[in-house]
């Protein structure tokens, strides 16, 4: 039995719909921003209260909308969590063998300010495993690196949260910008254009917002020289990459330059006064006192892990290498065909029961297909999980000590696991039932309007999946319709889209547990989104005042 997605399913109006549909995303605030529940119980309940509405509001069979949650359960645990495991358990590897101090006092030897650490590890460094990897990896990683760092982990989680503001419209090698391709028949590169003349706009503007959160205006002016280096580098060229090379290489490259533009600008200026924490000052004073200094081989051998984690998650970015890794290579070549045939043995697919073809797209009654997918190889947690195999040799880890690390990284994140698996199920489940697709119709509806709350779109789609790139499969479509009909450039409409997205990312549901598990704040998720998402709105409000304005004043900006 089909069911067809019905976006005026509560009394026949599309404002009532929308009304419950809108239930579970204010429940899920209250649950964790006011009511304080732990991750996990928050992302349960909020899933049971989807269900709930979904099944009686929208009527969805129950069957449907429970194998829905499965399906995104599975996904929440492969690729997400997959991650998440894999990254934080090469962390505990560098710090149970002692290499962390090292890299510590590497980091140090740039710069001993907080200011400019935060600035080389959560923004530069965060945004070149966003552009590589994506999926959580930057988050989980670069705020792992500032606590040991000695940051406060709150301050780490939320600054690497915000700092991954300025990459994600162009993370995993530029899949949230090519997704929009299919669905709209506007080339990728043109949608890449029009967000390269957005985002840079945030992109010079983020290295000083996180360091006026960290420190207030008057030390962040302290280090403006050093915030504009890292800003404009990254900005200049994120908007060459993606006005004249593509969609797949502006976060690598911009993170690149602006990592070593500002390592080398710190061989030659340094701020008048060194900023740390105040609760860490005694602390880090008695430690730089006593601080050793290292070879140069051995700061290379503390940071091979991270220096082979880049190698291989950027292969495992290259489309023709992830095609071999995920069984889907067609050409000739050798190693490749070797590769595509151990990915074949490795991905796992099999349609969902009573999912797949069983929901018909309310706008176009096409039969919407639903597949579990466990690509195992091809998979980012896997590059990072080889990359810990290869620091075992390196450092020497006998197979005992690895192994045990290993389930001692699966039990500290337990919880975030469950709390990743059960806000994606949500977010499958709404989509399955037209929940999201409503709350996007009365969007639409704002007319005149909607250049401002094109992007807010973007900023919904990405805080309930937690990907920009699903975000902009979903509304990609709606968006170009009702940009053509409202007489706004539809590839405007489509780049408010991802660049509305990317800060809506800092307070997804999946995002906020990431950053929770990687910094030991489980549990604490409810003061990550507190302080999160005042910002989150800042930023968006920001995006639409450009967008509406290049909709209009601006309109010269459109490519």
């Amino acid at each position: 039995m089909t069911f067809t997605q019905n976006f005026t399913a509560v009394g026949g109006s599309l404002t009532w719909s929308a009304i419950v549909a809108v239930i579970p995303i204010l429940y899920f605030f209250w649950a964790l921003a006011i009511k304080k529940m732990k991750g996990y119980m928050a992302g349960v309940t909020t899933l049971l209260v989807s269900l709930i509405l979904a099944t009686i509001a929208f009527k969805l069979p129950v069957g449907t909308a429970i194998m829905s949650a499965t399906q995104g359960a599975v996904y929440g645990l492969l690729p997400i969590g997959w991650i998440i495991i894999t990254s934080v358990f090469l962390y505990n590897i560098t710090v149970k063998t002692g290499n962390f101090n090292i890299i510590r006092q590497s980091v140090l030897s740039i710069t001993e300010d907080r200011r400019i650490q935060a600035l080389l590890v959560a923004f530069s460094f965060g945004a070149f495993l966003e552009g590589a990897a994506g999926f959580g990896a930057p988050v989980a990683i670069s705020a792992a690196l500032l606590v040991g760092l000695g940051f406060n982990p709150l301050y780490a989680a939320g600054l690497c949260l915000i700092a991954n503001t300025a990459p994600v419209a162009f993370g995993a090698i530029g899949v949230p910008i090519t997704a929009m391709e299919g669905p709209t028949g506007i080339a990728a590169f043109e949608i890449s254009k029009m967000v390269g003349r957005q985002l840079p706009f945030l992109a010079v503007f983020i290295p000083f917002f996180l360091v006026l959160i960290m420190t207030g205006f008057k030390k962040a002016w302290e280090v403006m020289p050093a915030i504009l280096v890292s800003g404009i580098s990254f900005a200049v060229t994120q908007f060459l990459s993606s006005n004249f090379l593509g969609p797949e290489l502006p976060d690598v490259l911009s993170a690149l330059v602006s990592l070593f533009a500002l390592a080398i600008f710190m061989k030659f200026w340094q701020p008048k006064t060194i900023y740390r924490f105040a609760s860490e000052r005694e602390a880090i004073a008695d430690a730089t006192a006593t601080k050793e200094s290292y070879s140069g081989g051995t700061i290379l051998k503390s940071w091979s892990p991270f220096i082979i984690l880049t190698a291989f998650i950027s292969c495992w970015g290259i489309p023709i290498v992830k095609s071999a890794l995920t069984g889907n290579y067609e050409g000739t070549n050798v190693i490749l065909k070797g590769i595509n045939g151990v990915g074949q043995a490795l991905t796992f697919t099999t349609e969902v029961p009573l999912l797949h073809n069983q929901v018909l797209n309310g706008t176009t009654e096409e039969p919407i297909a639903a597949f579990y997918k466990l690509e195992l190889l091809g998979a980012a947690g896997t590059a990072i999980l080889l990359a810990a195999i290869v620091s075992k040799f390196i450092f020497n880890v006998s197979w005992h000590e690895w192994g045990k690390t290993f389930f001692e990284t699966l039990n500290e994140i337990k919880f975030p696991l469950m709390t990743i698996c059960s806000v994606v199920a949500y977010a499958y489940v709404t989509n399955t039932a037209g929940m999201m697709t409503t709350l996007a119709l009365v969007l639409a509806k704002t007319g005149a309007l909607f250049p401002f709350f094109a992007p807010v779109l973007g900023w919904l789609g990405v805080f309930i999946t937690g990907s920009d790139t699903s975000s902009n499969v979903l509304f990609a479509k709606l968006q170009q319709v009702t940009a053509e009909s409202v007489g706004m450039e539809p590839v405007l409409a489509l780049a408010a889209n991802a660049s509305g997205g990317v800060t809506g990312k800092m307070i997804s549901p999946q995002s906020i547990a990431v950053a929770a598990a990687a910094v030991g704040l489980v549990g604490r998720e409810s003061e990550l989104l507190r302080f999160a998402v005042k910002y989150s709105v800042m930023l968006l409000l920001f995006i639409c005042i450009l967008t509406f304005l290049q909709s209009n004043v601006l309109a010269w900006m459109i490519p």
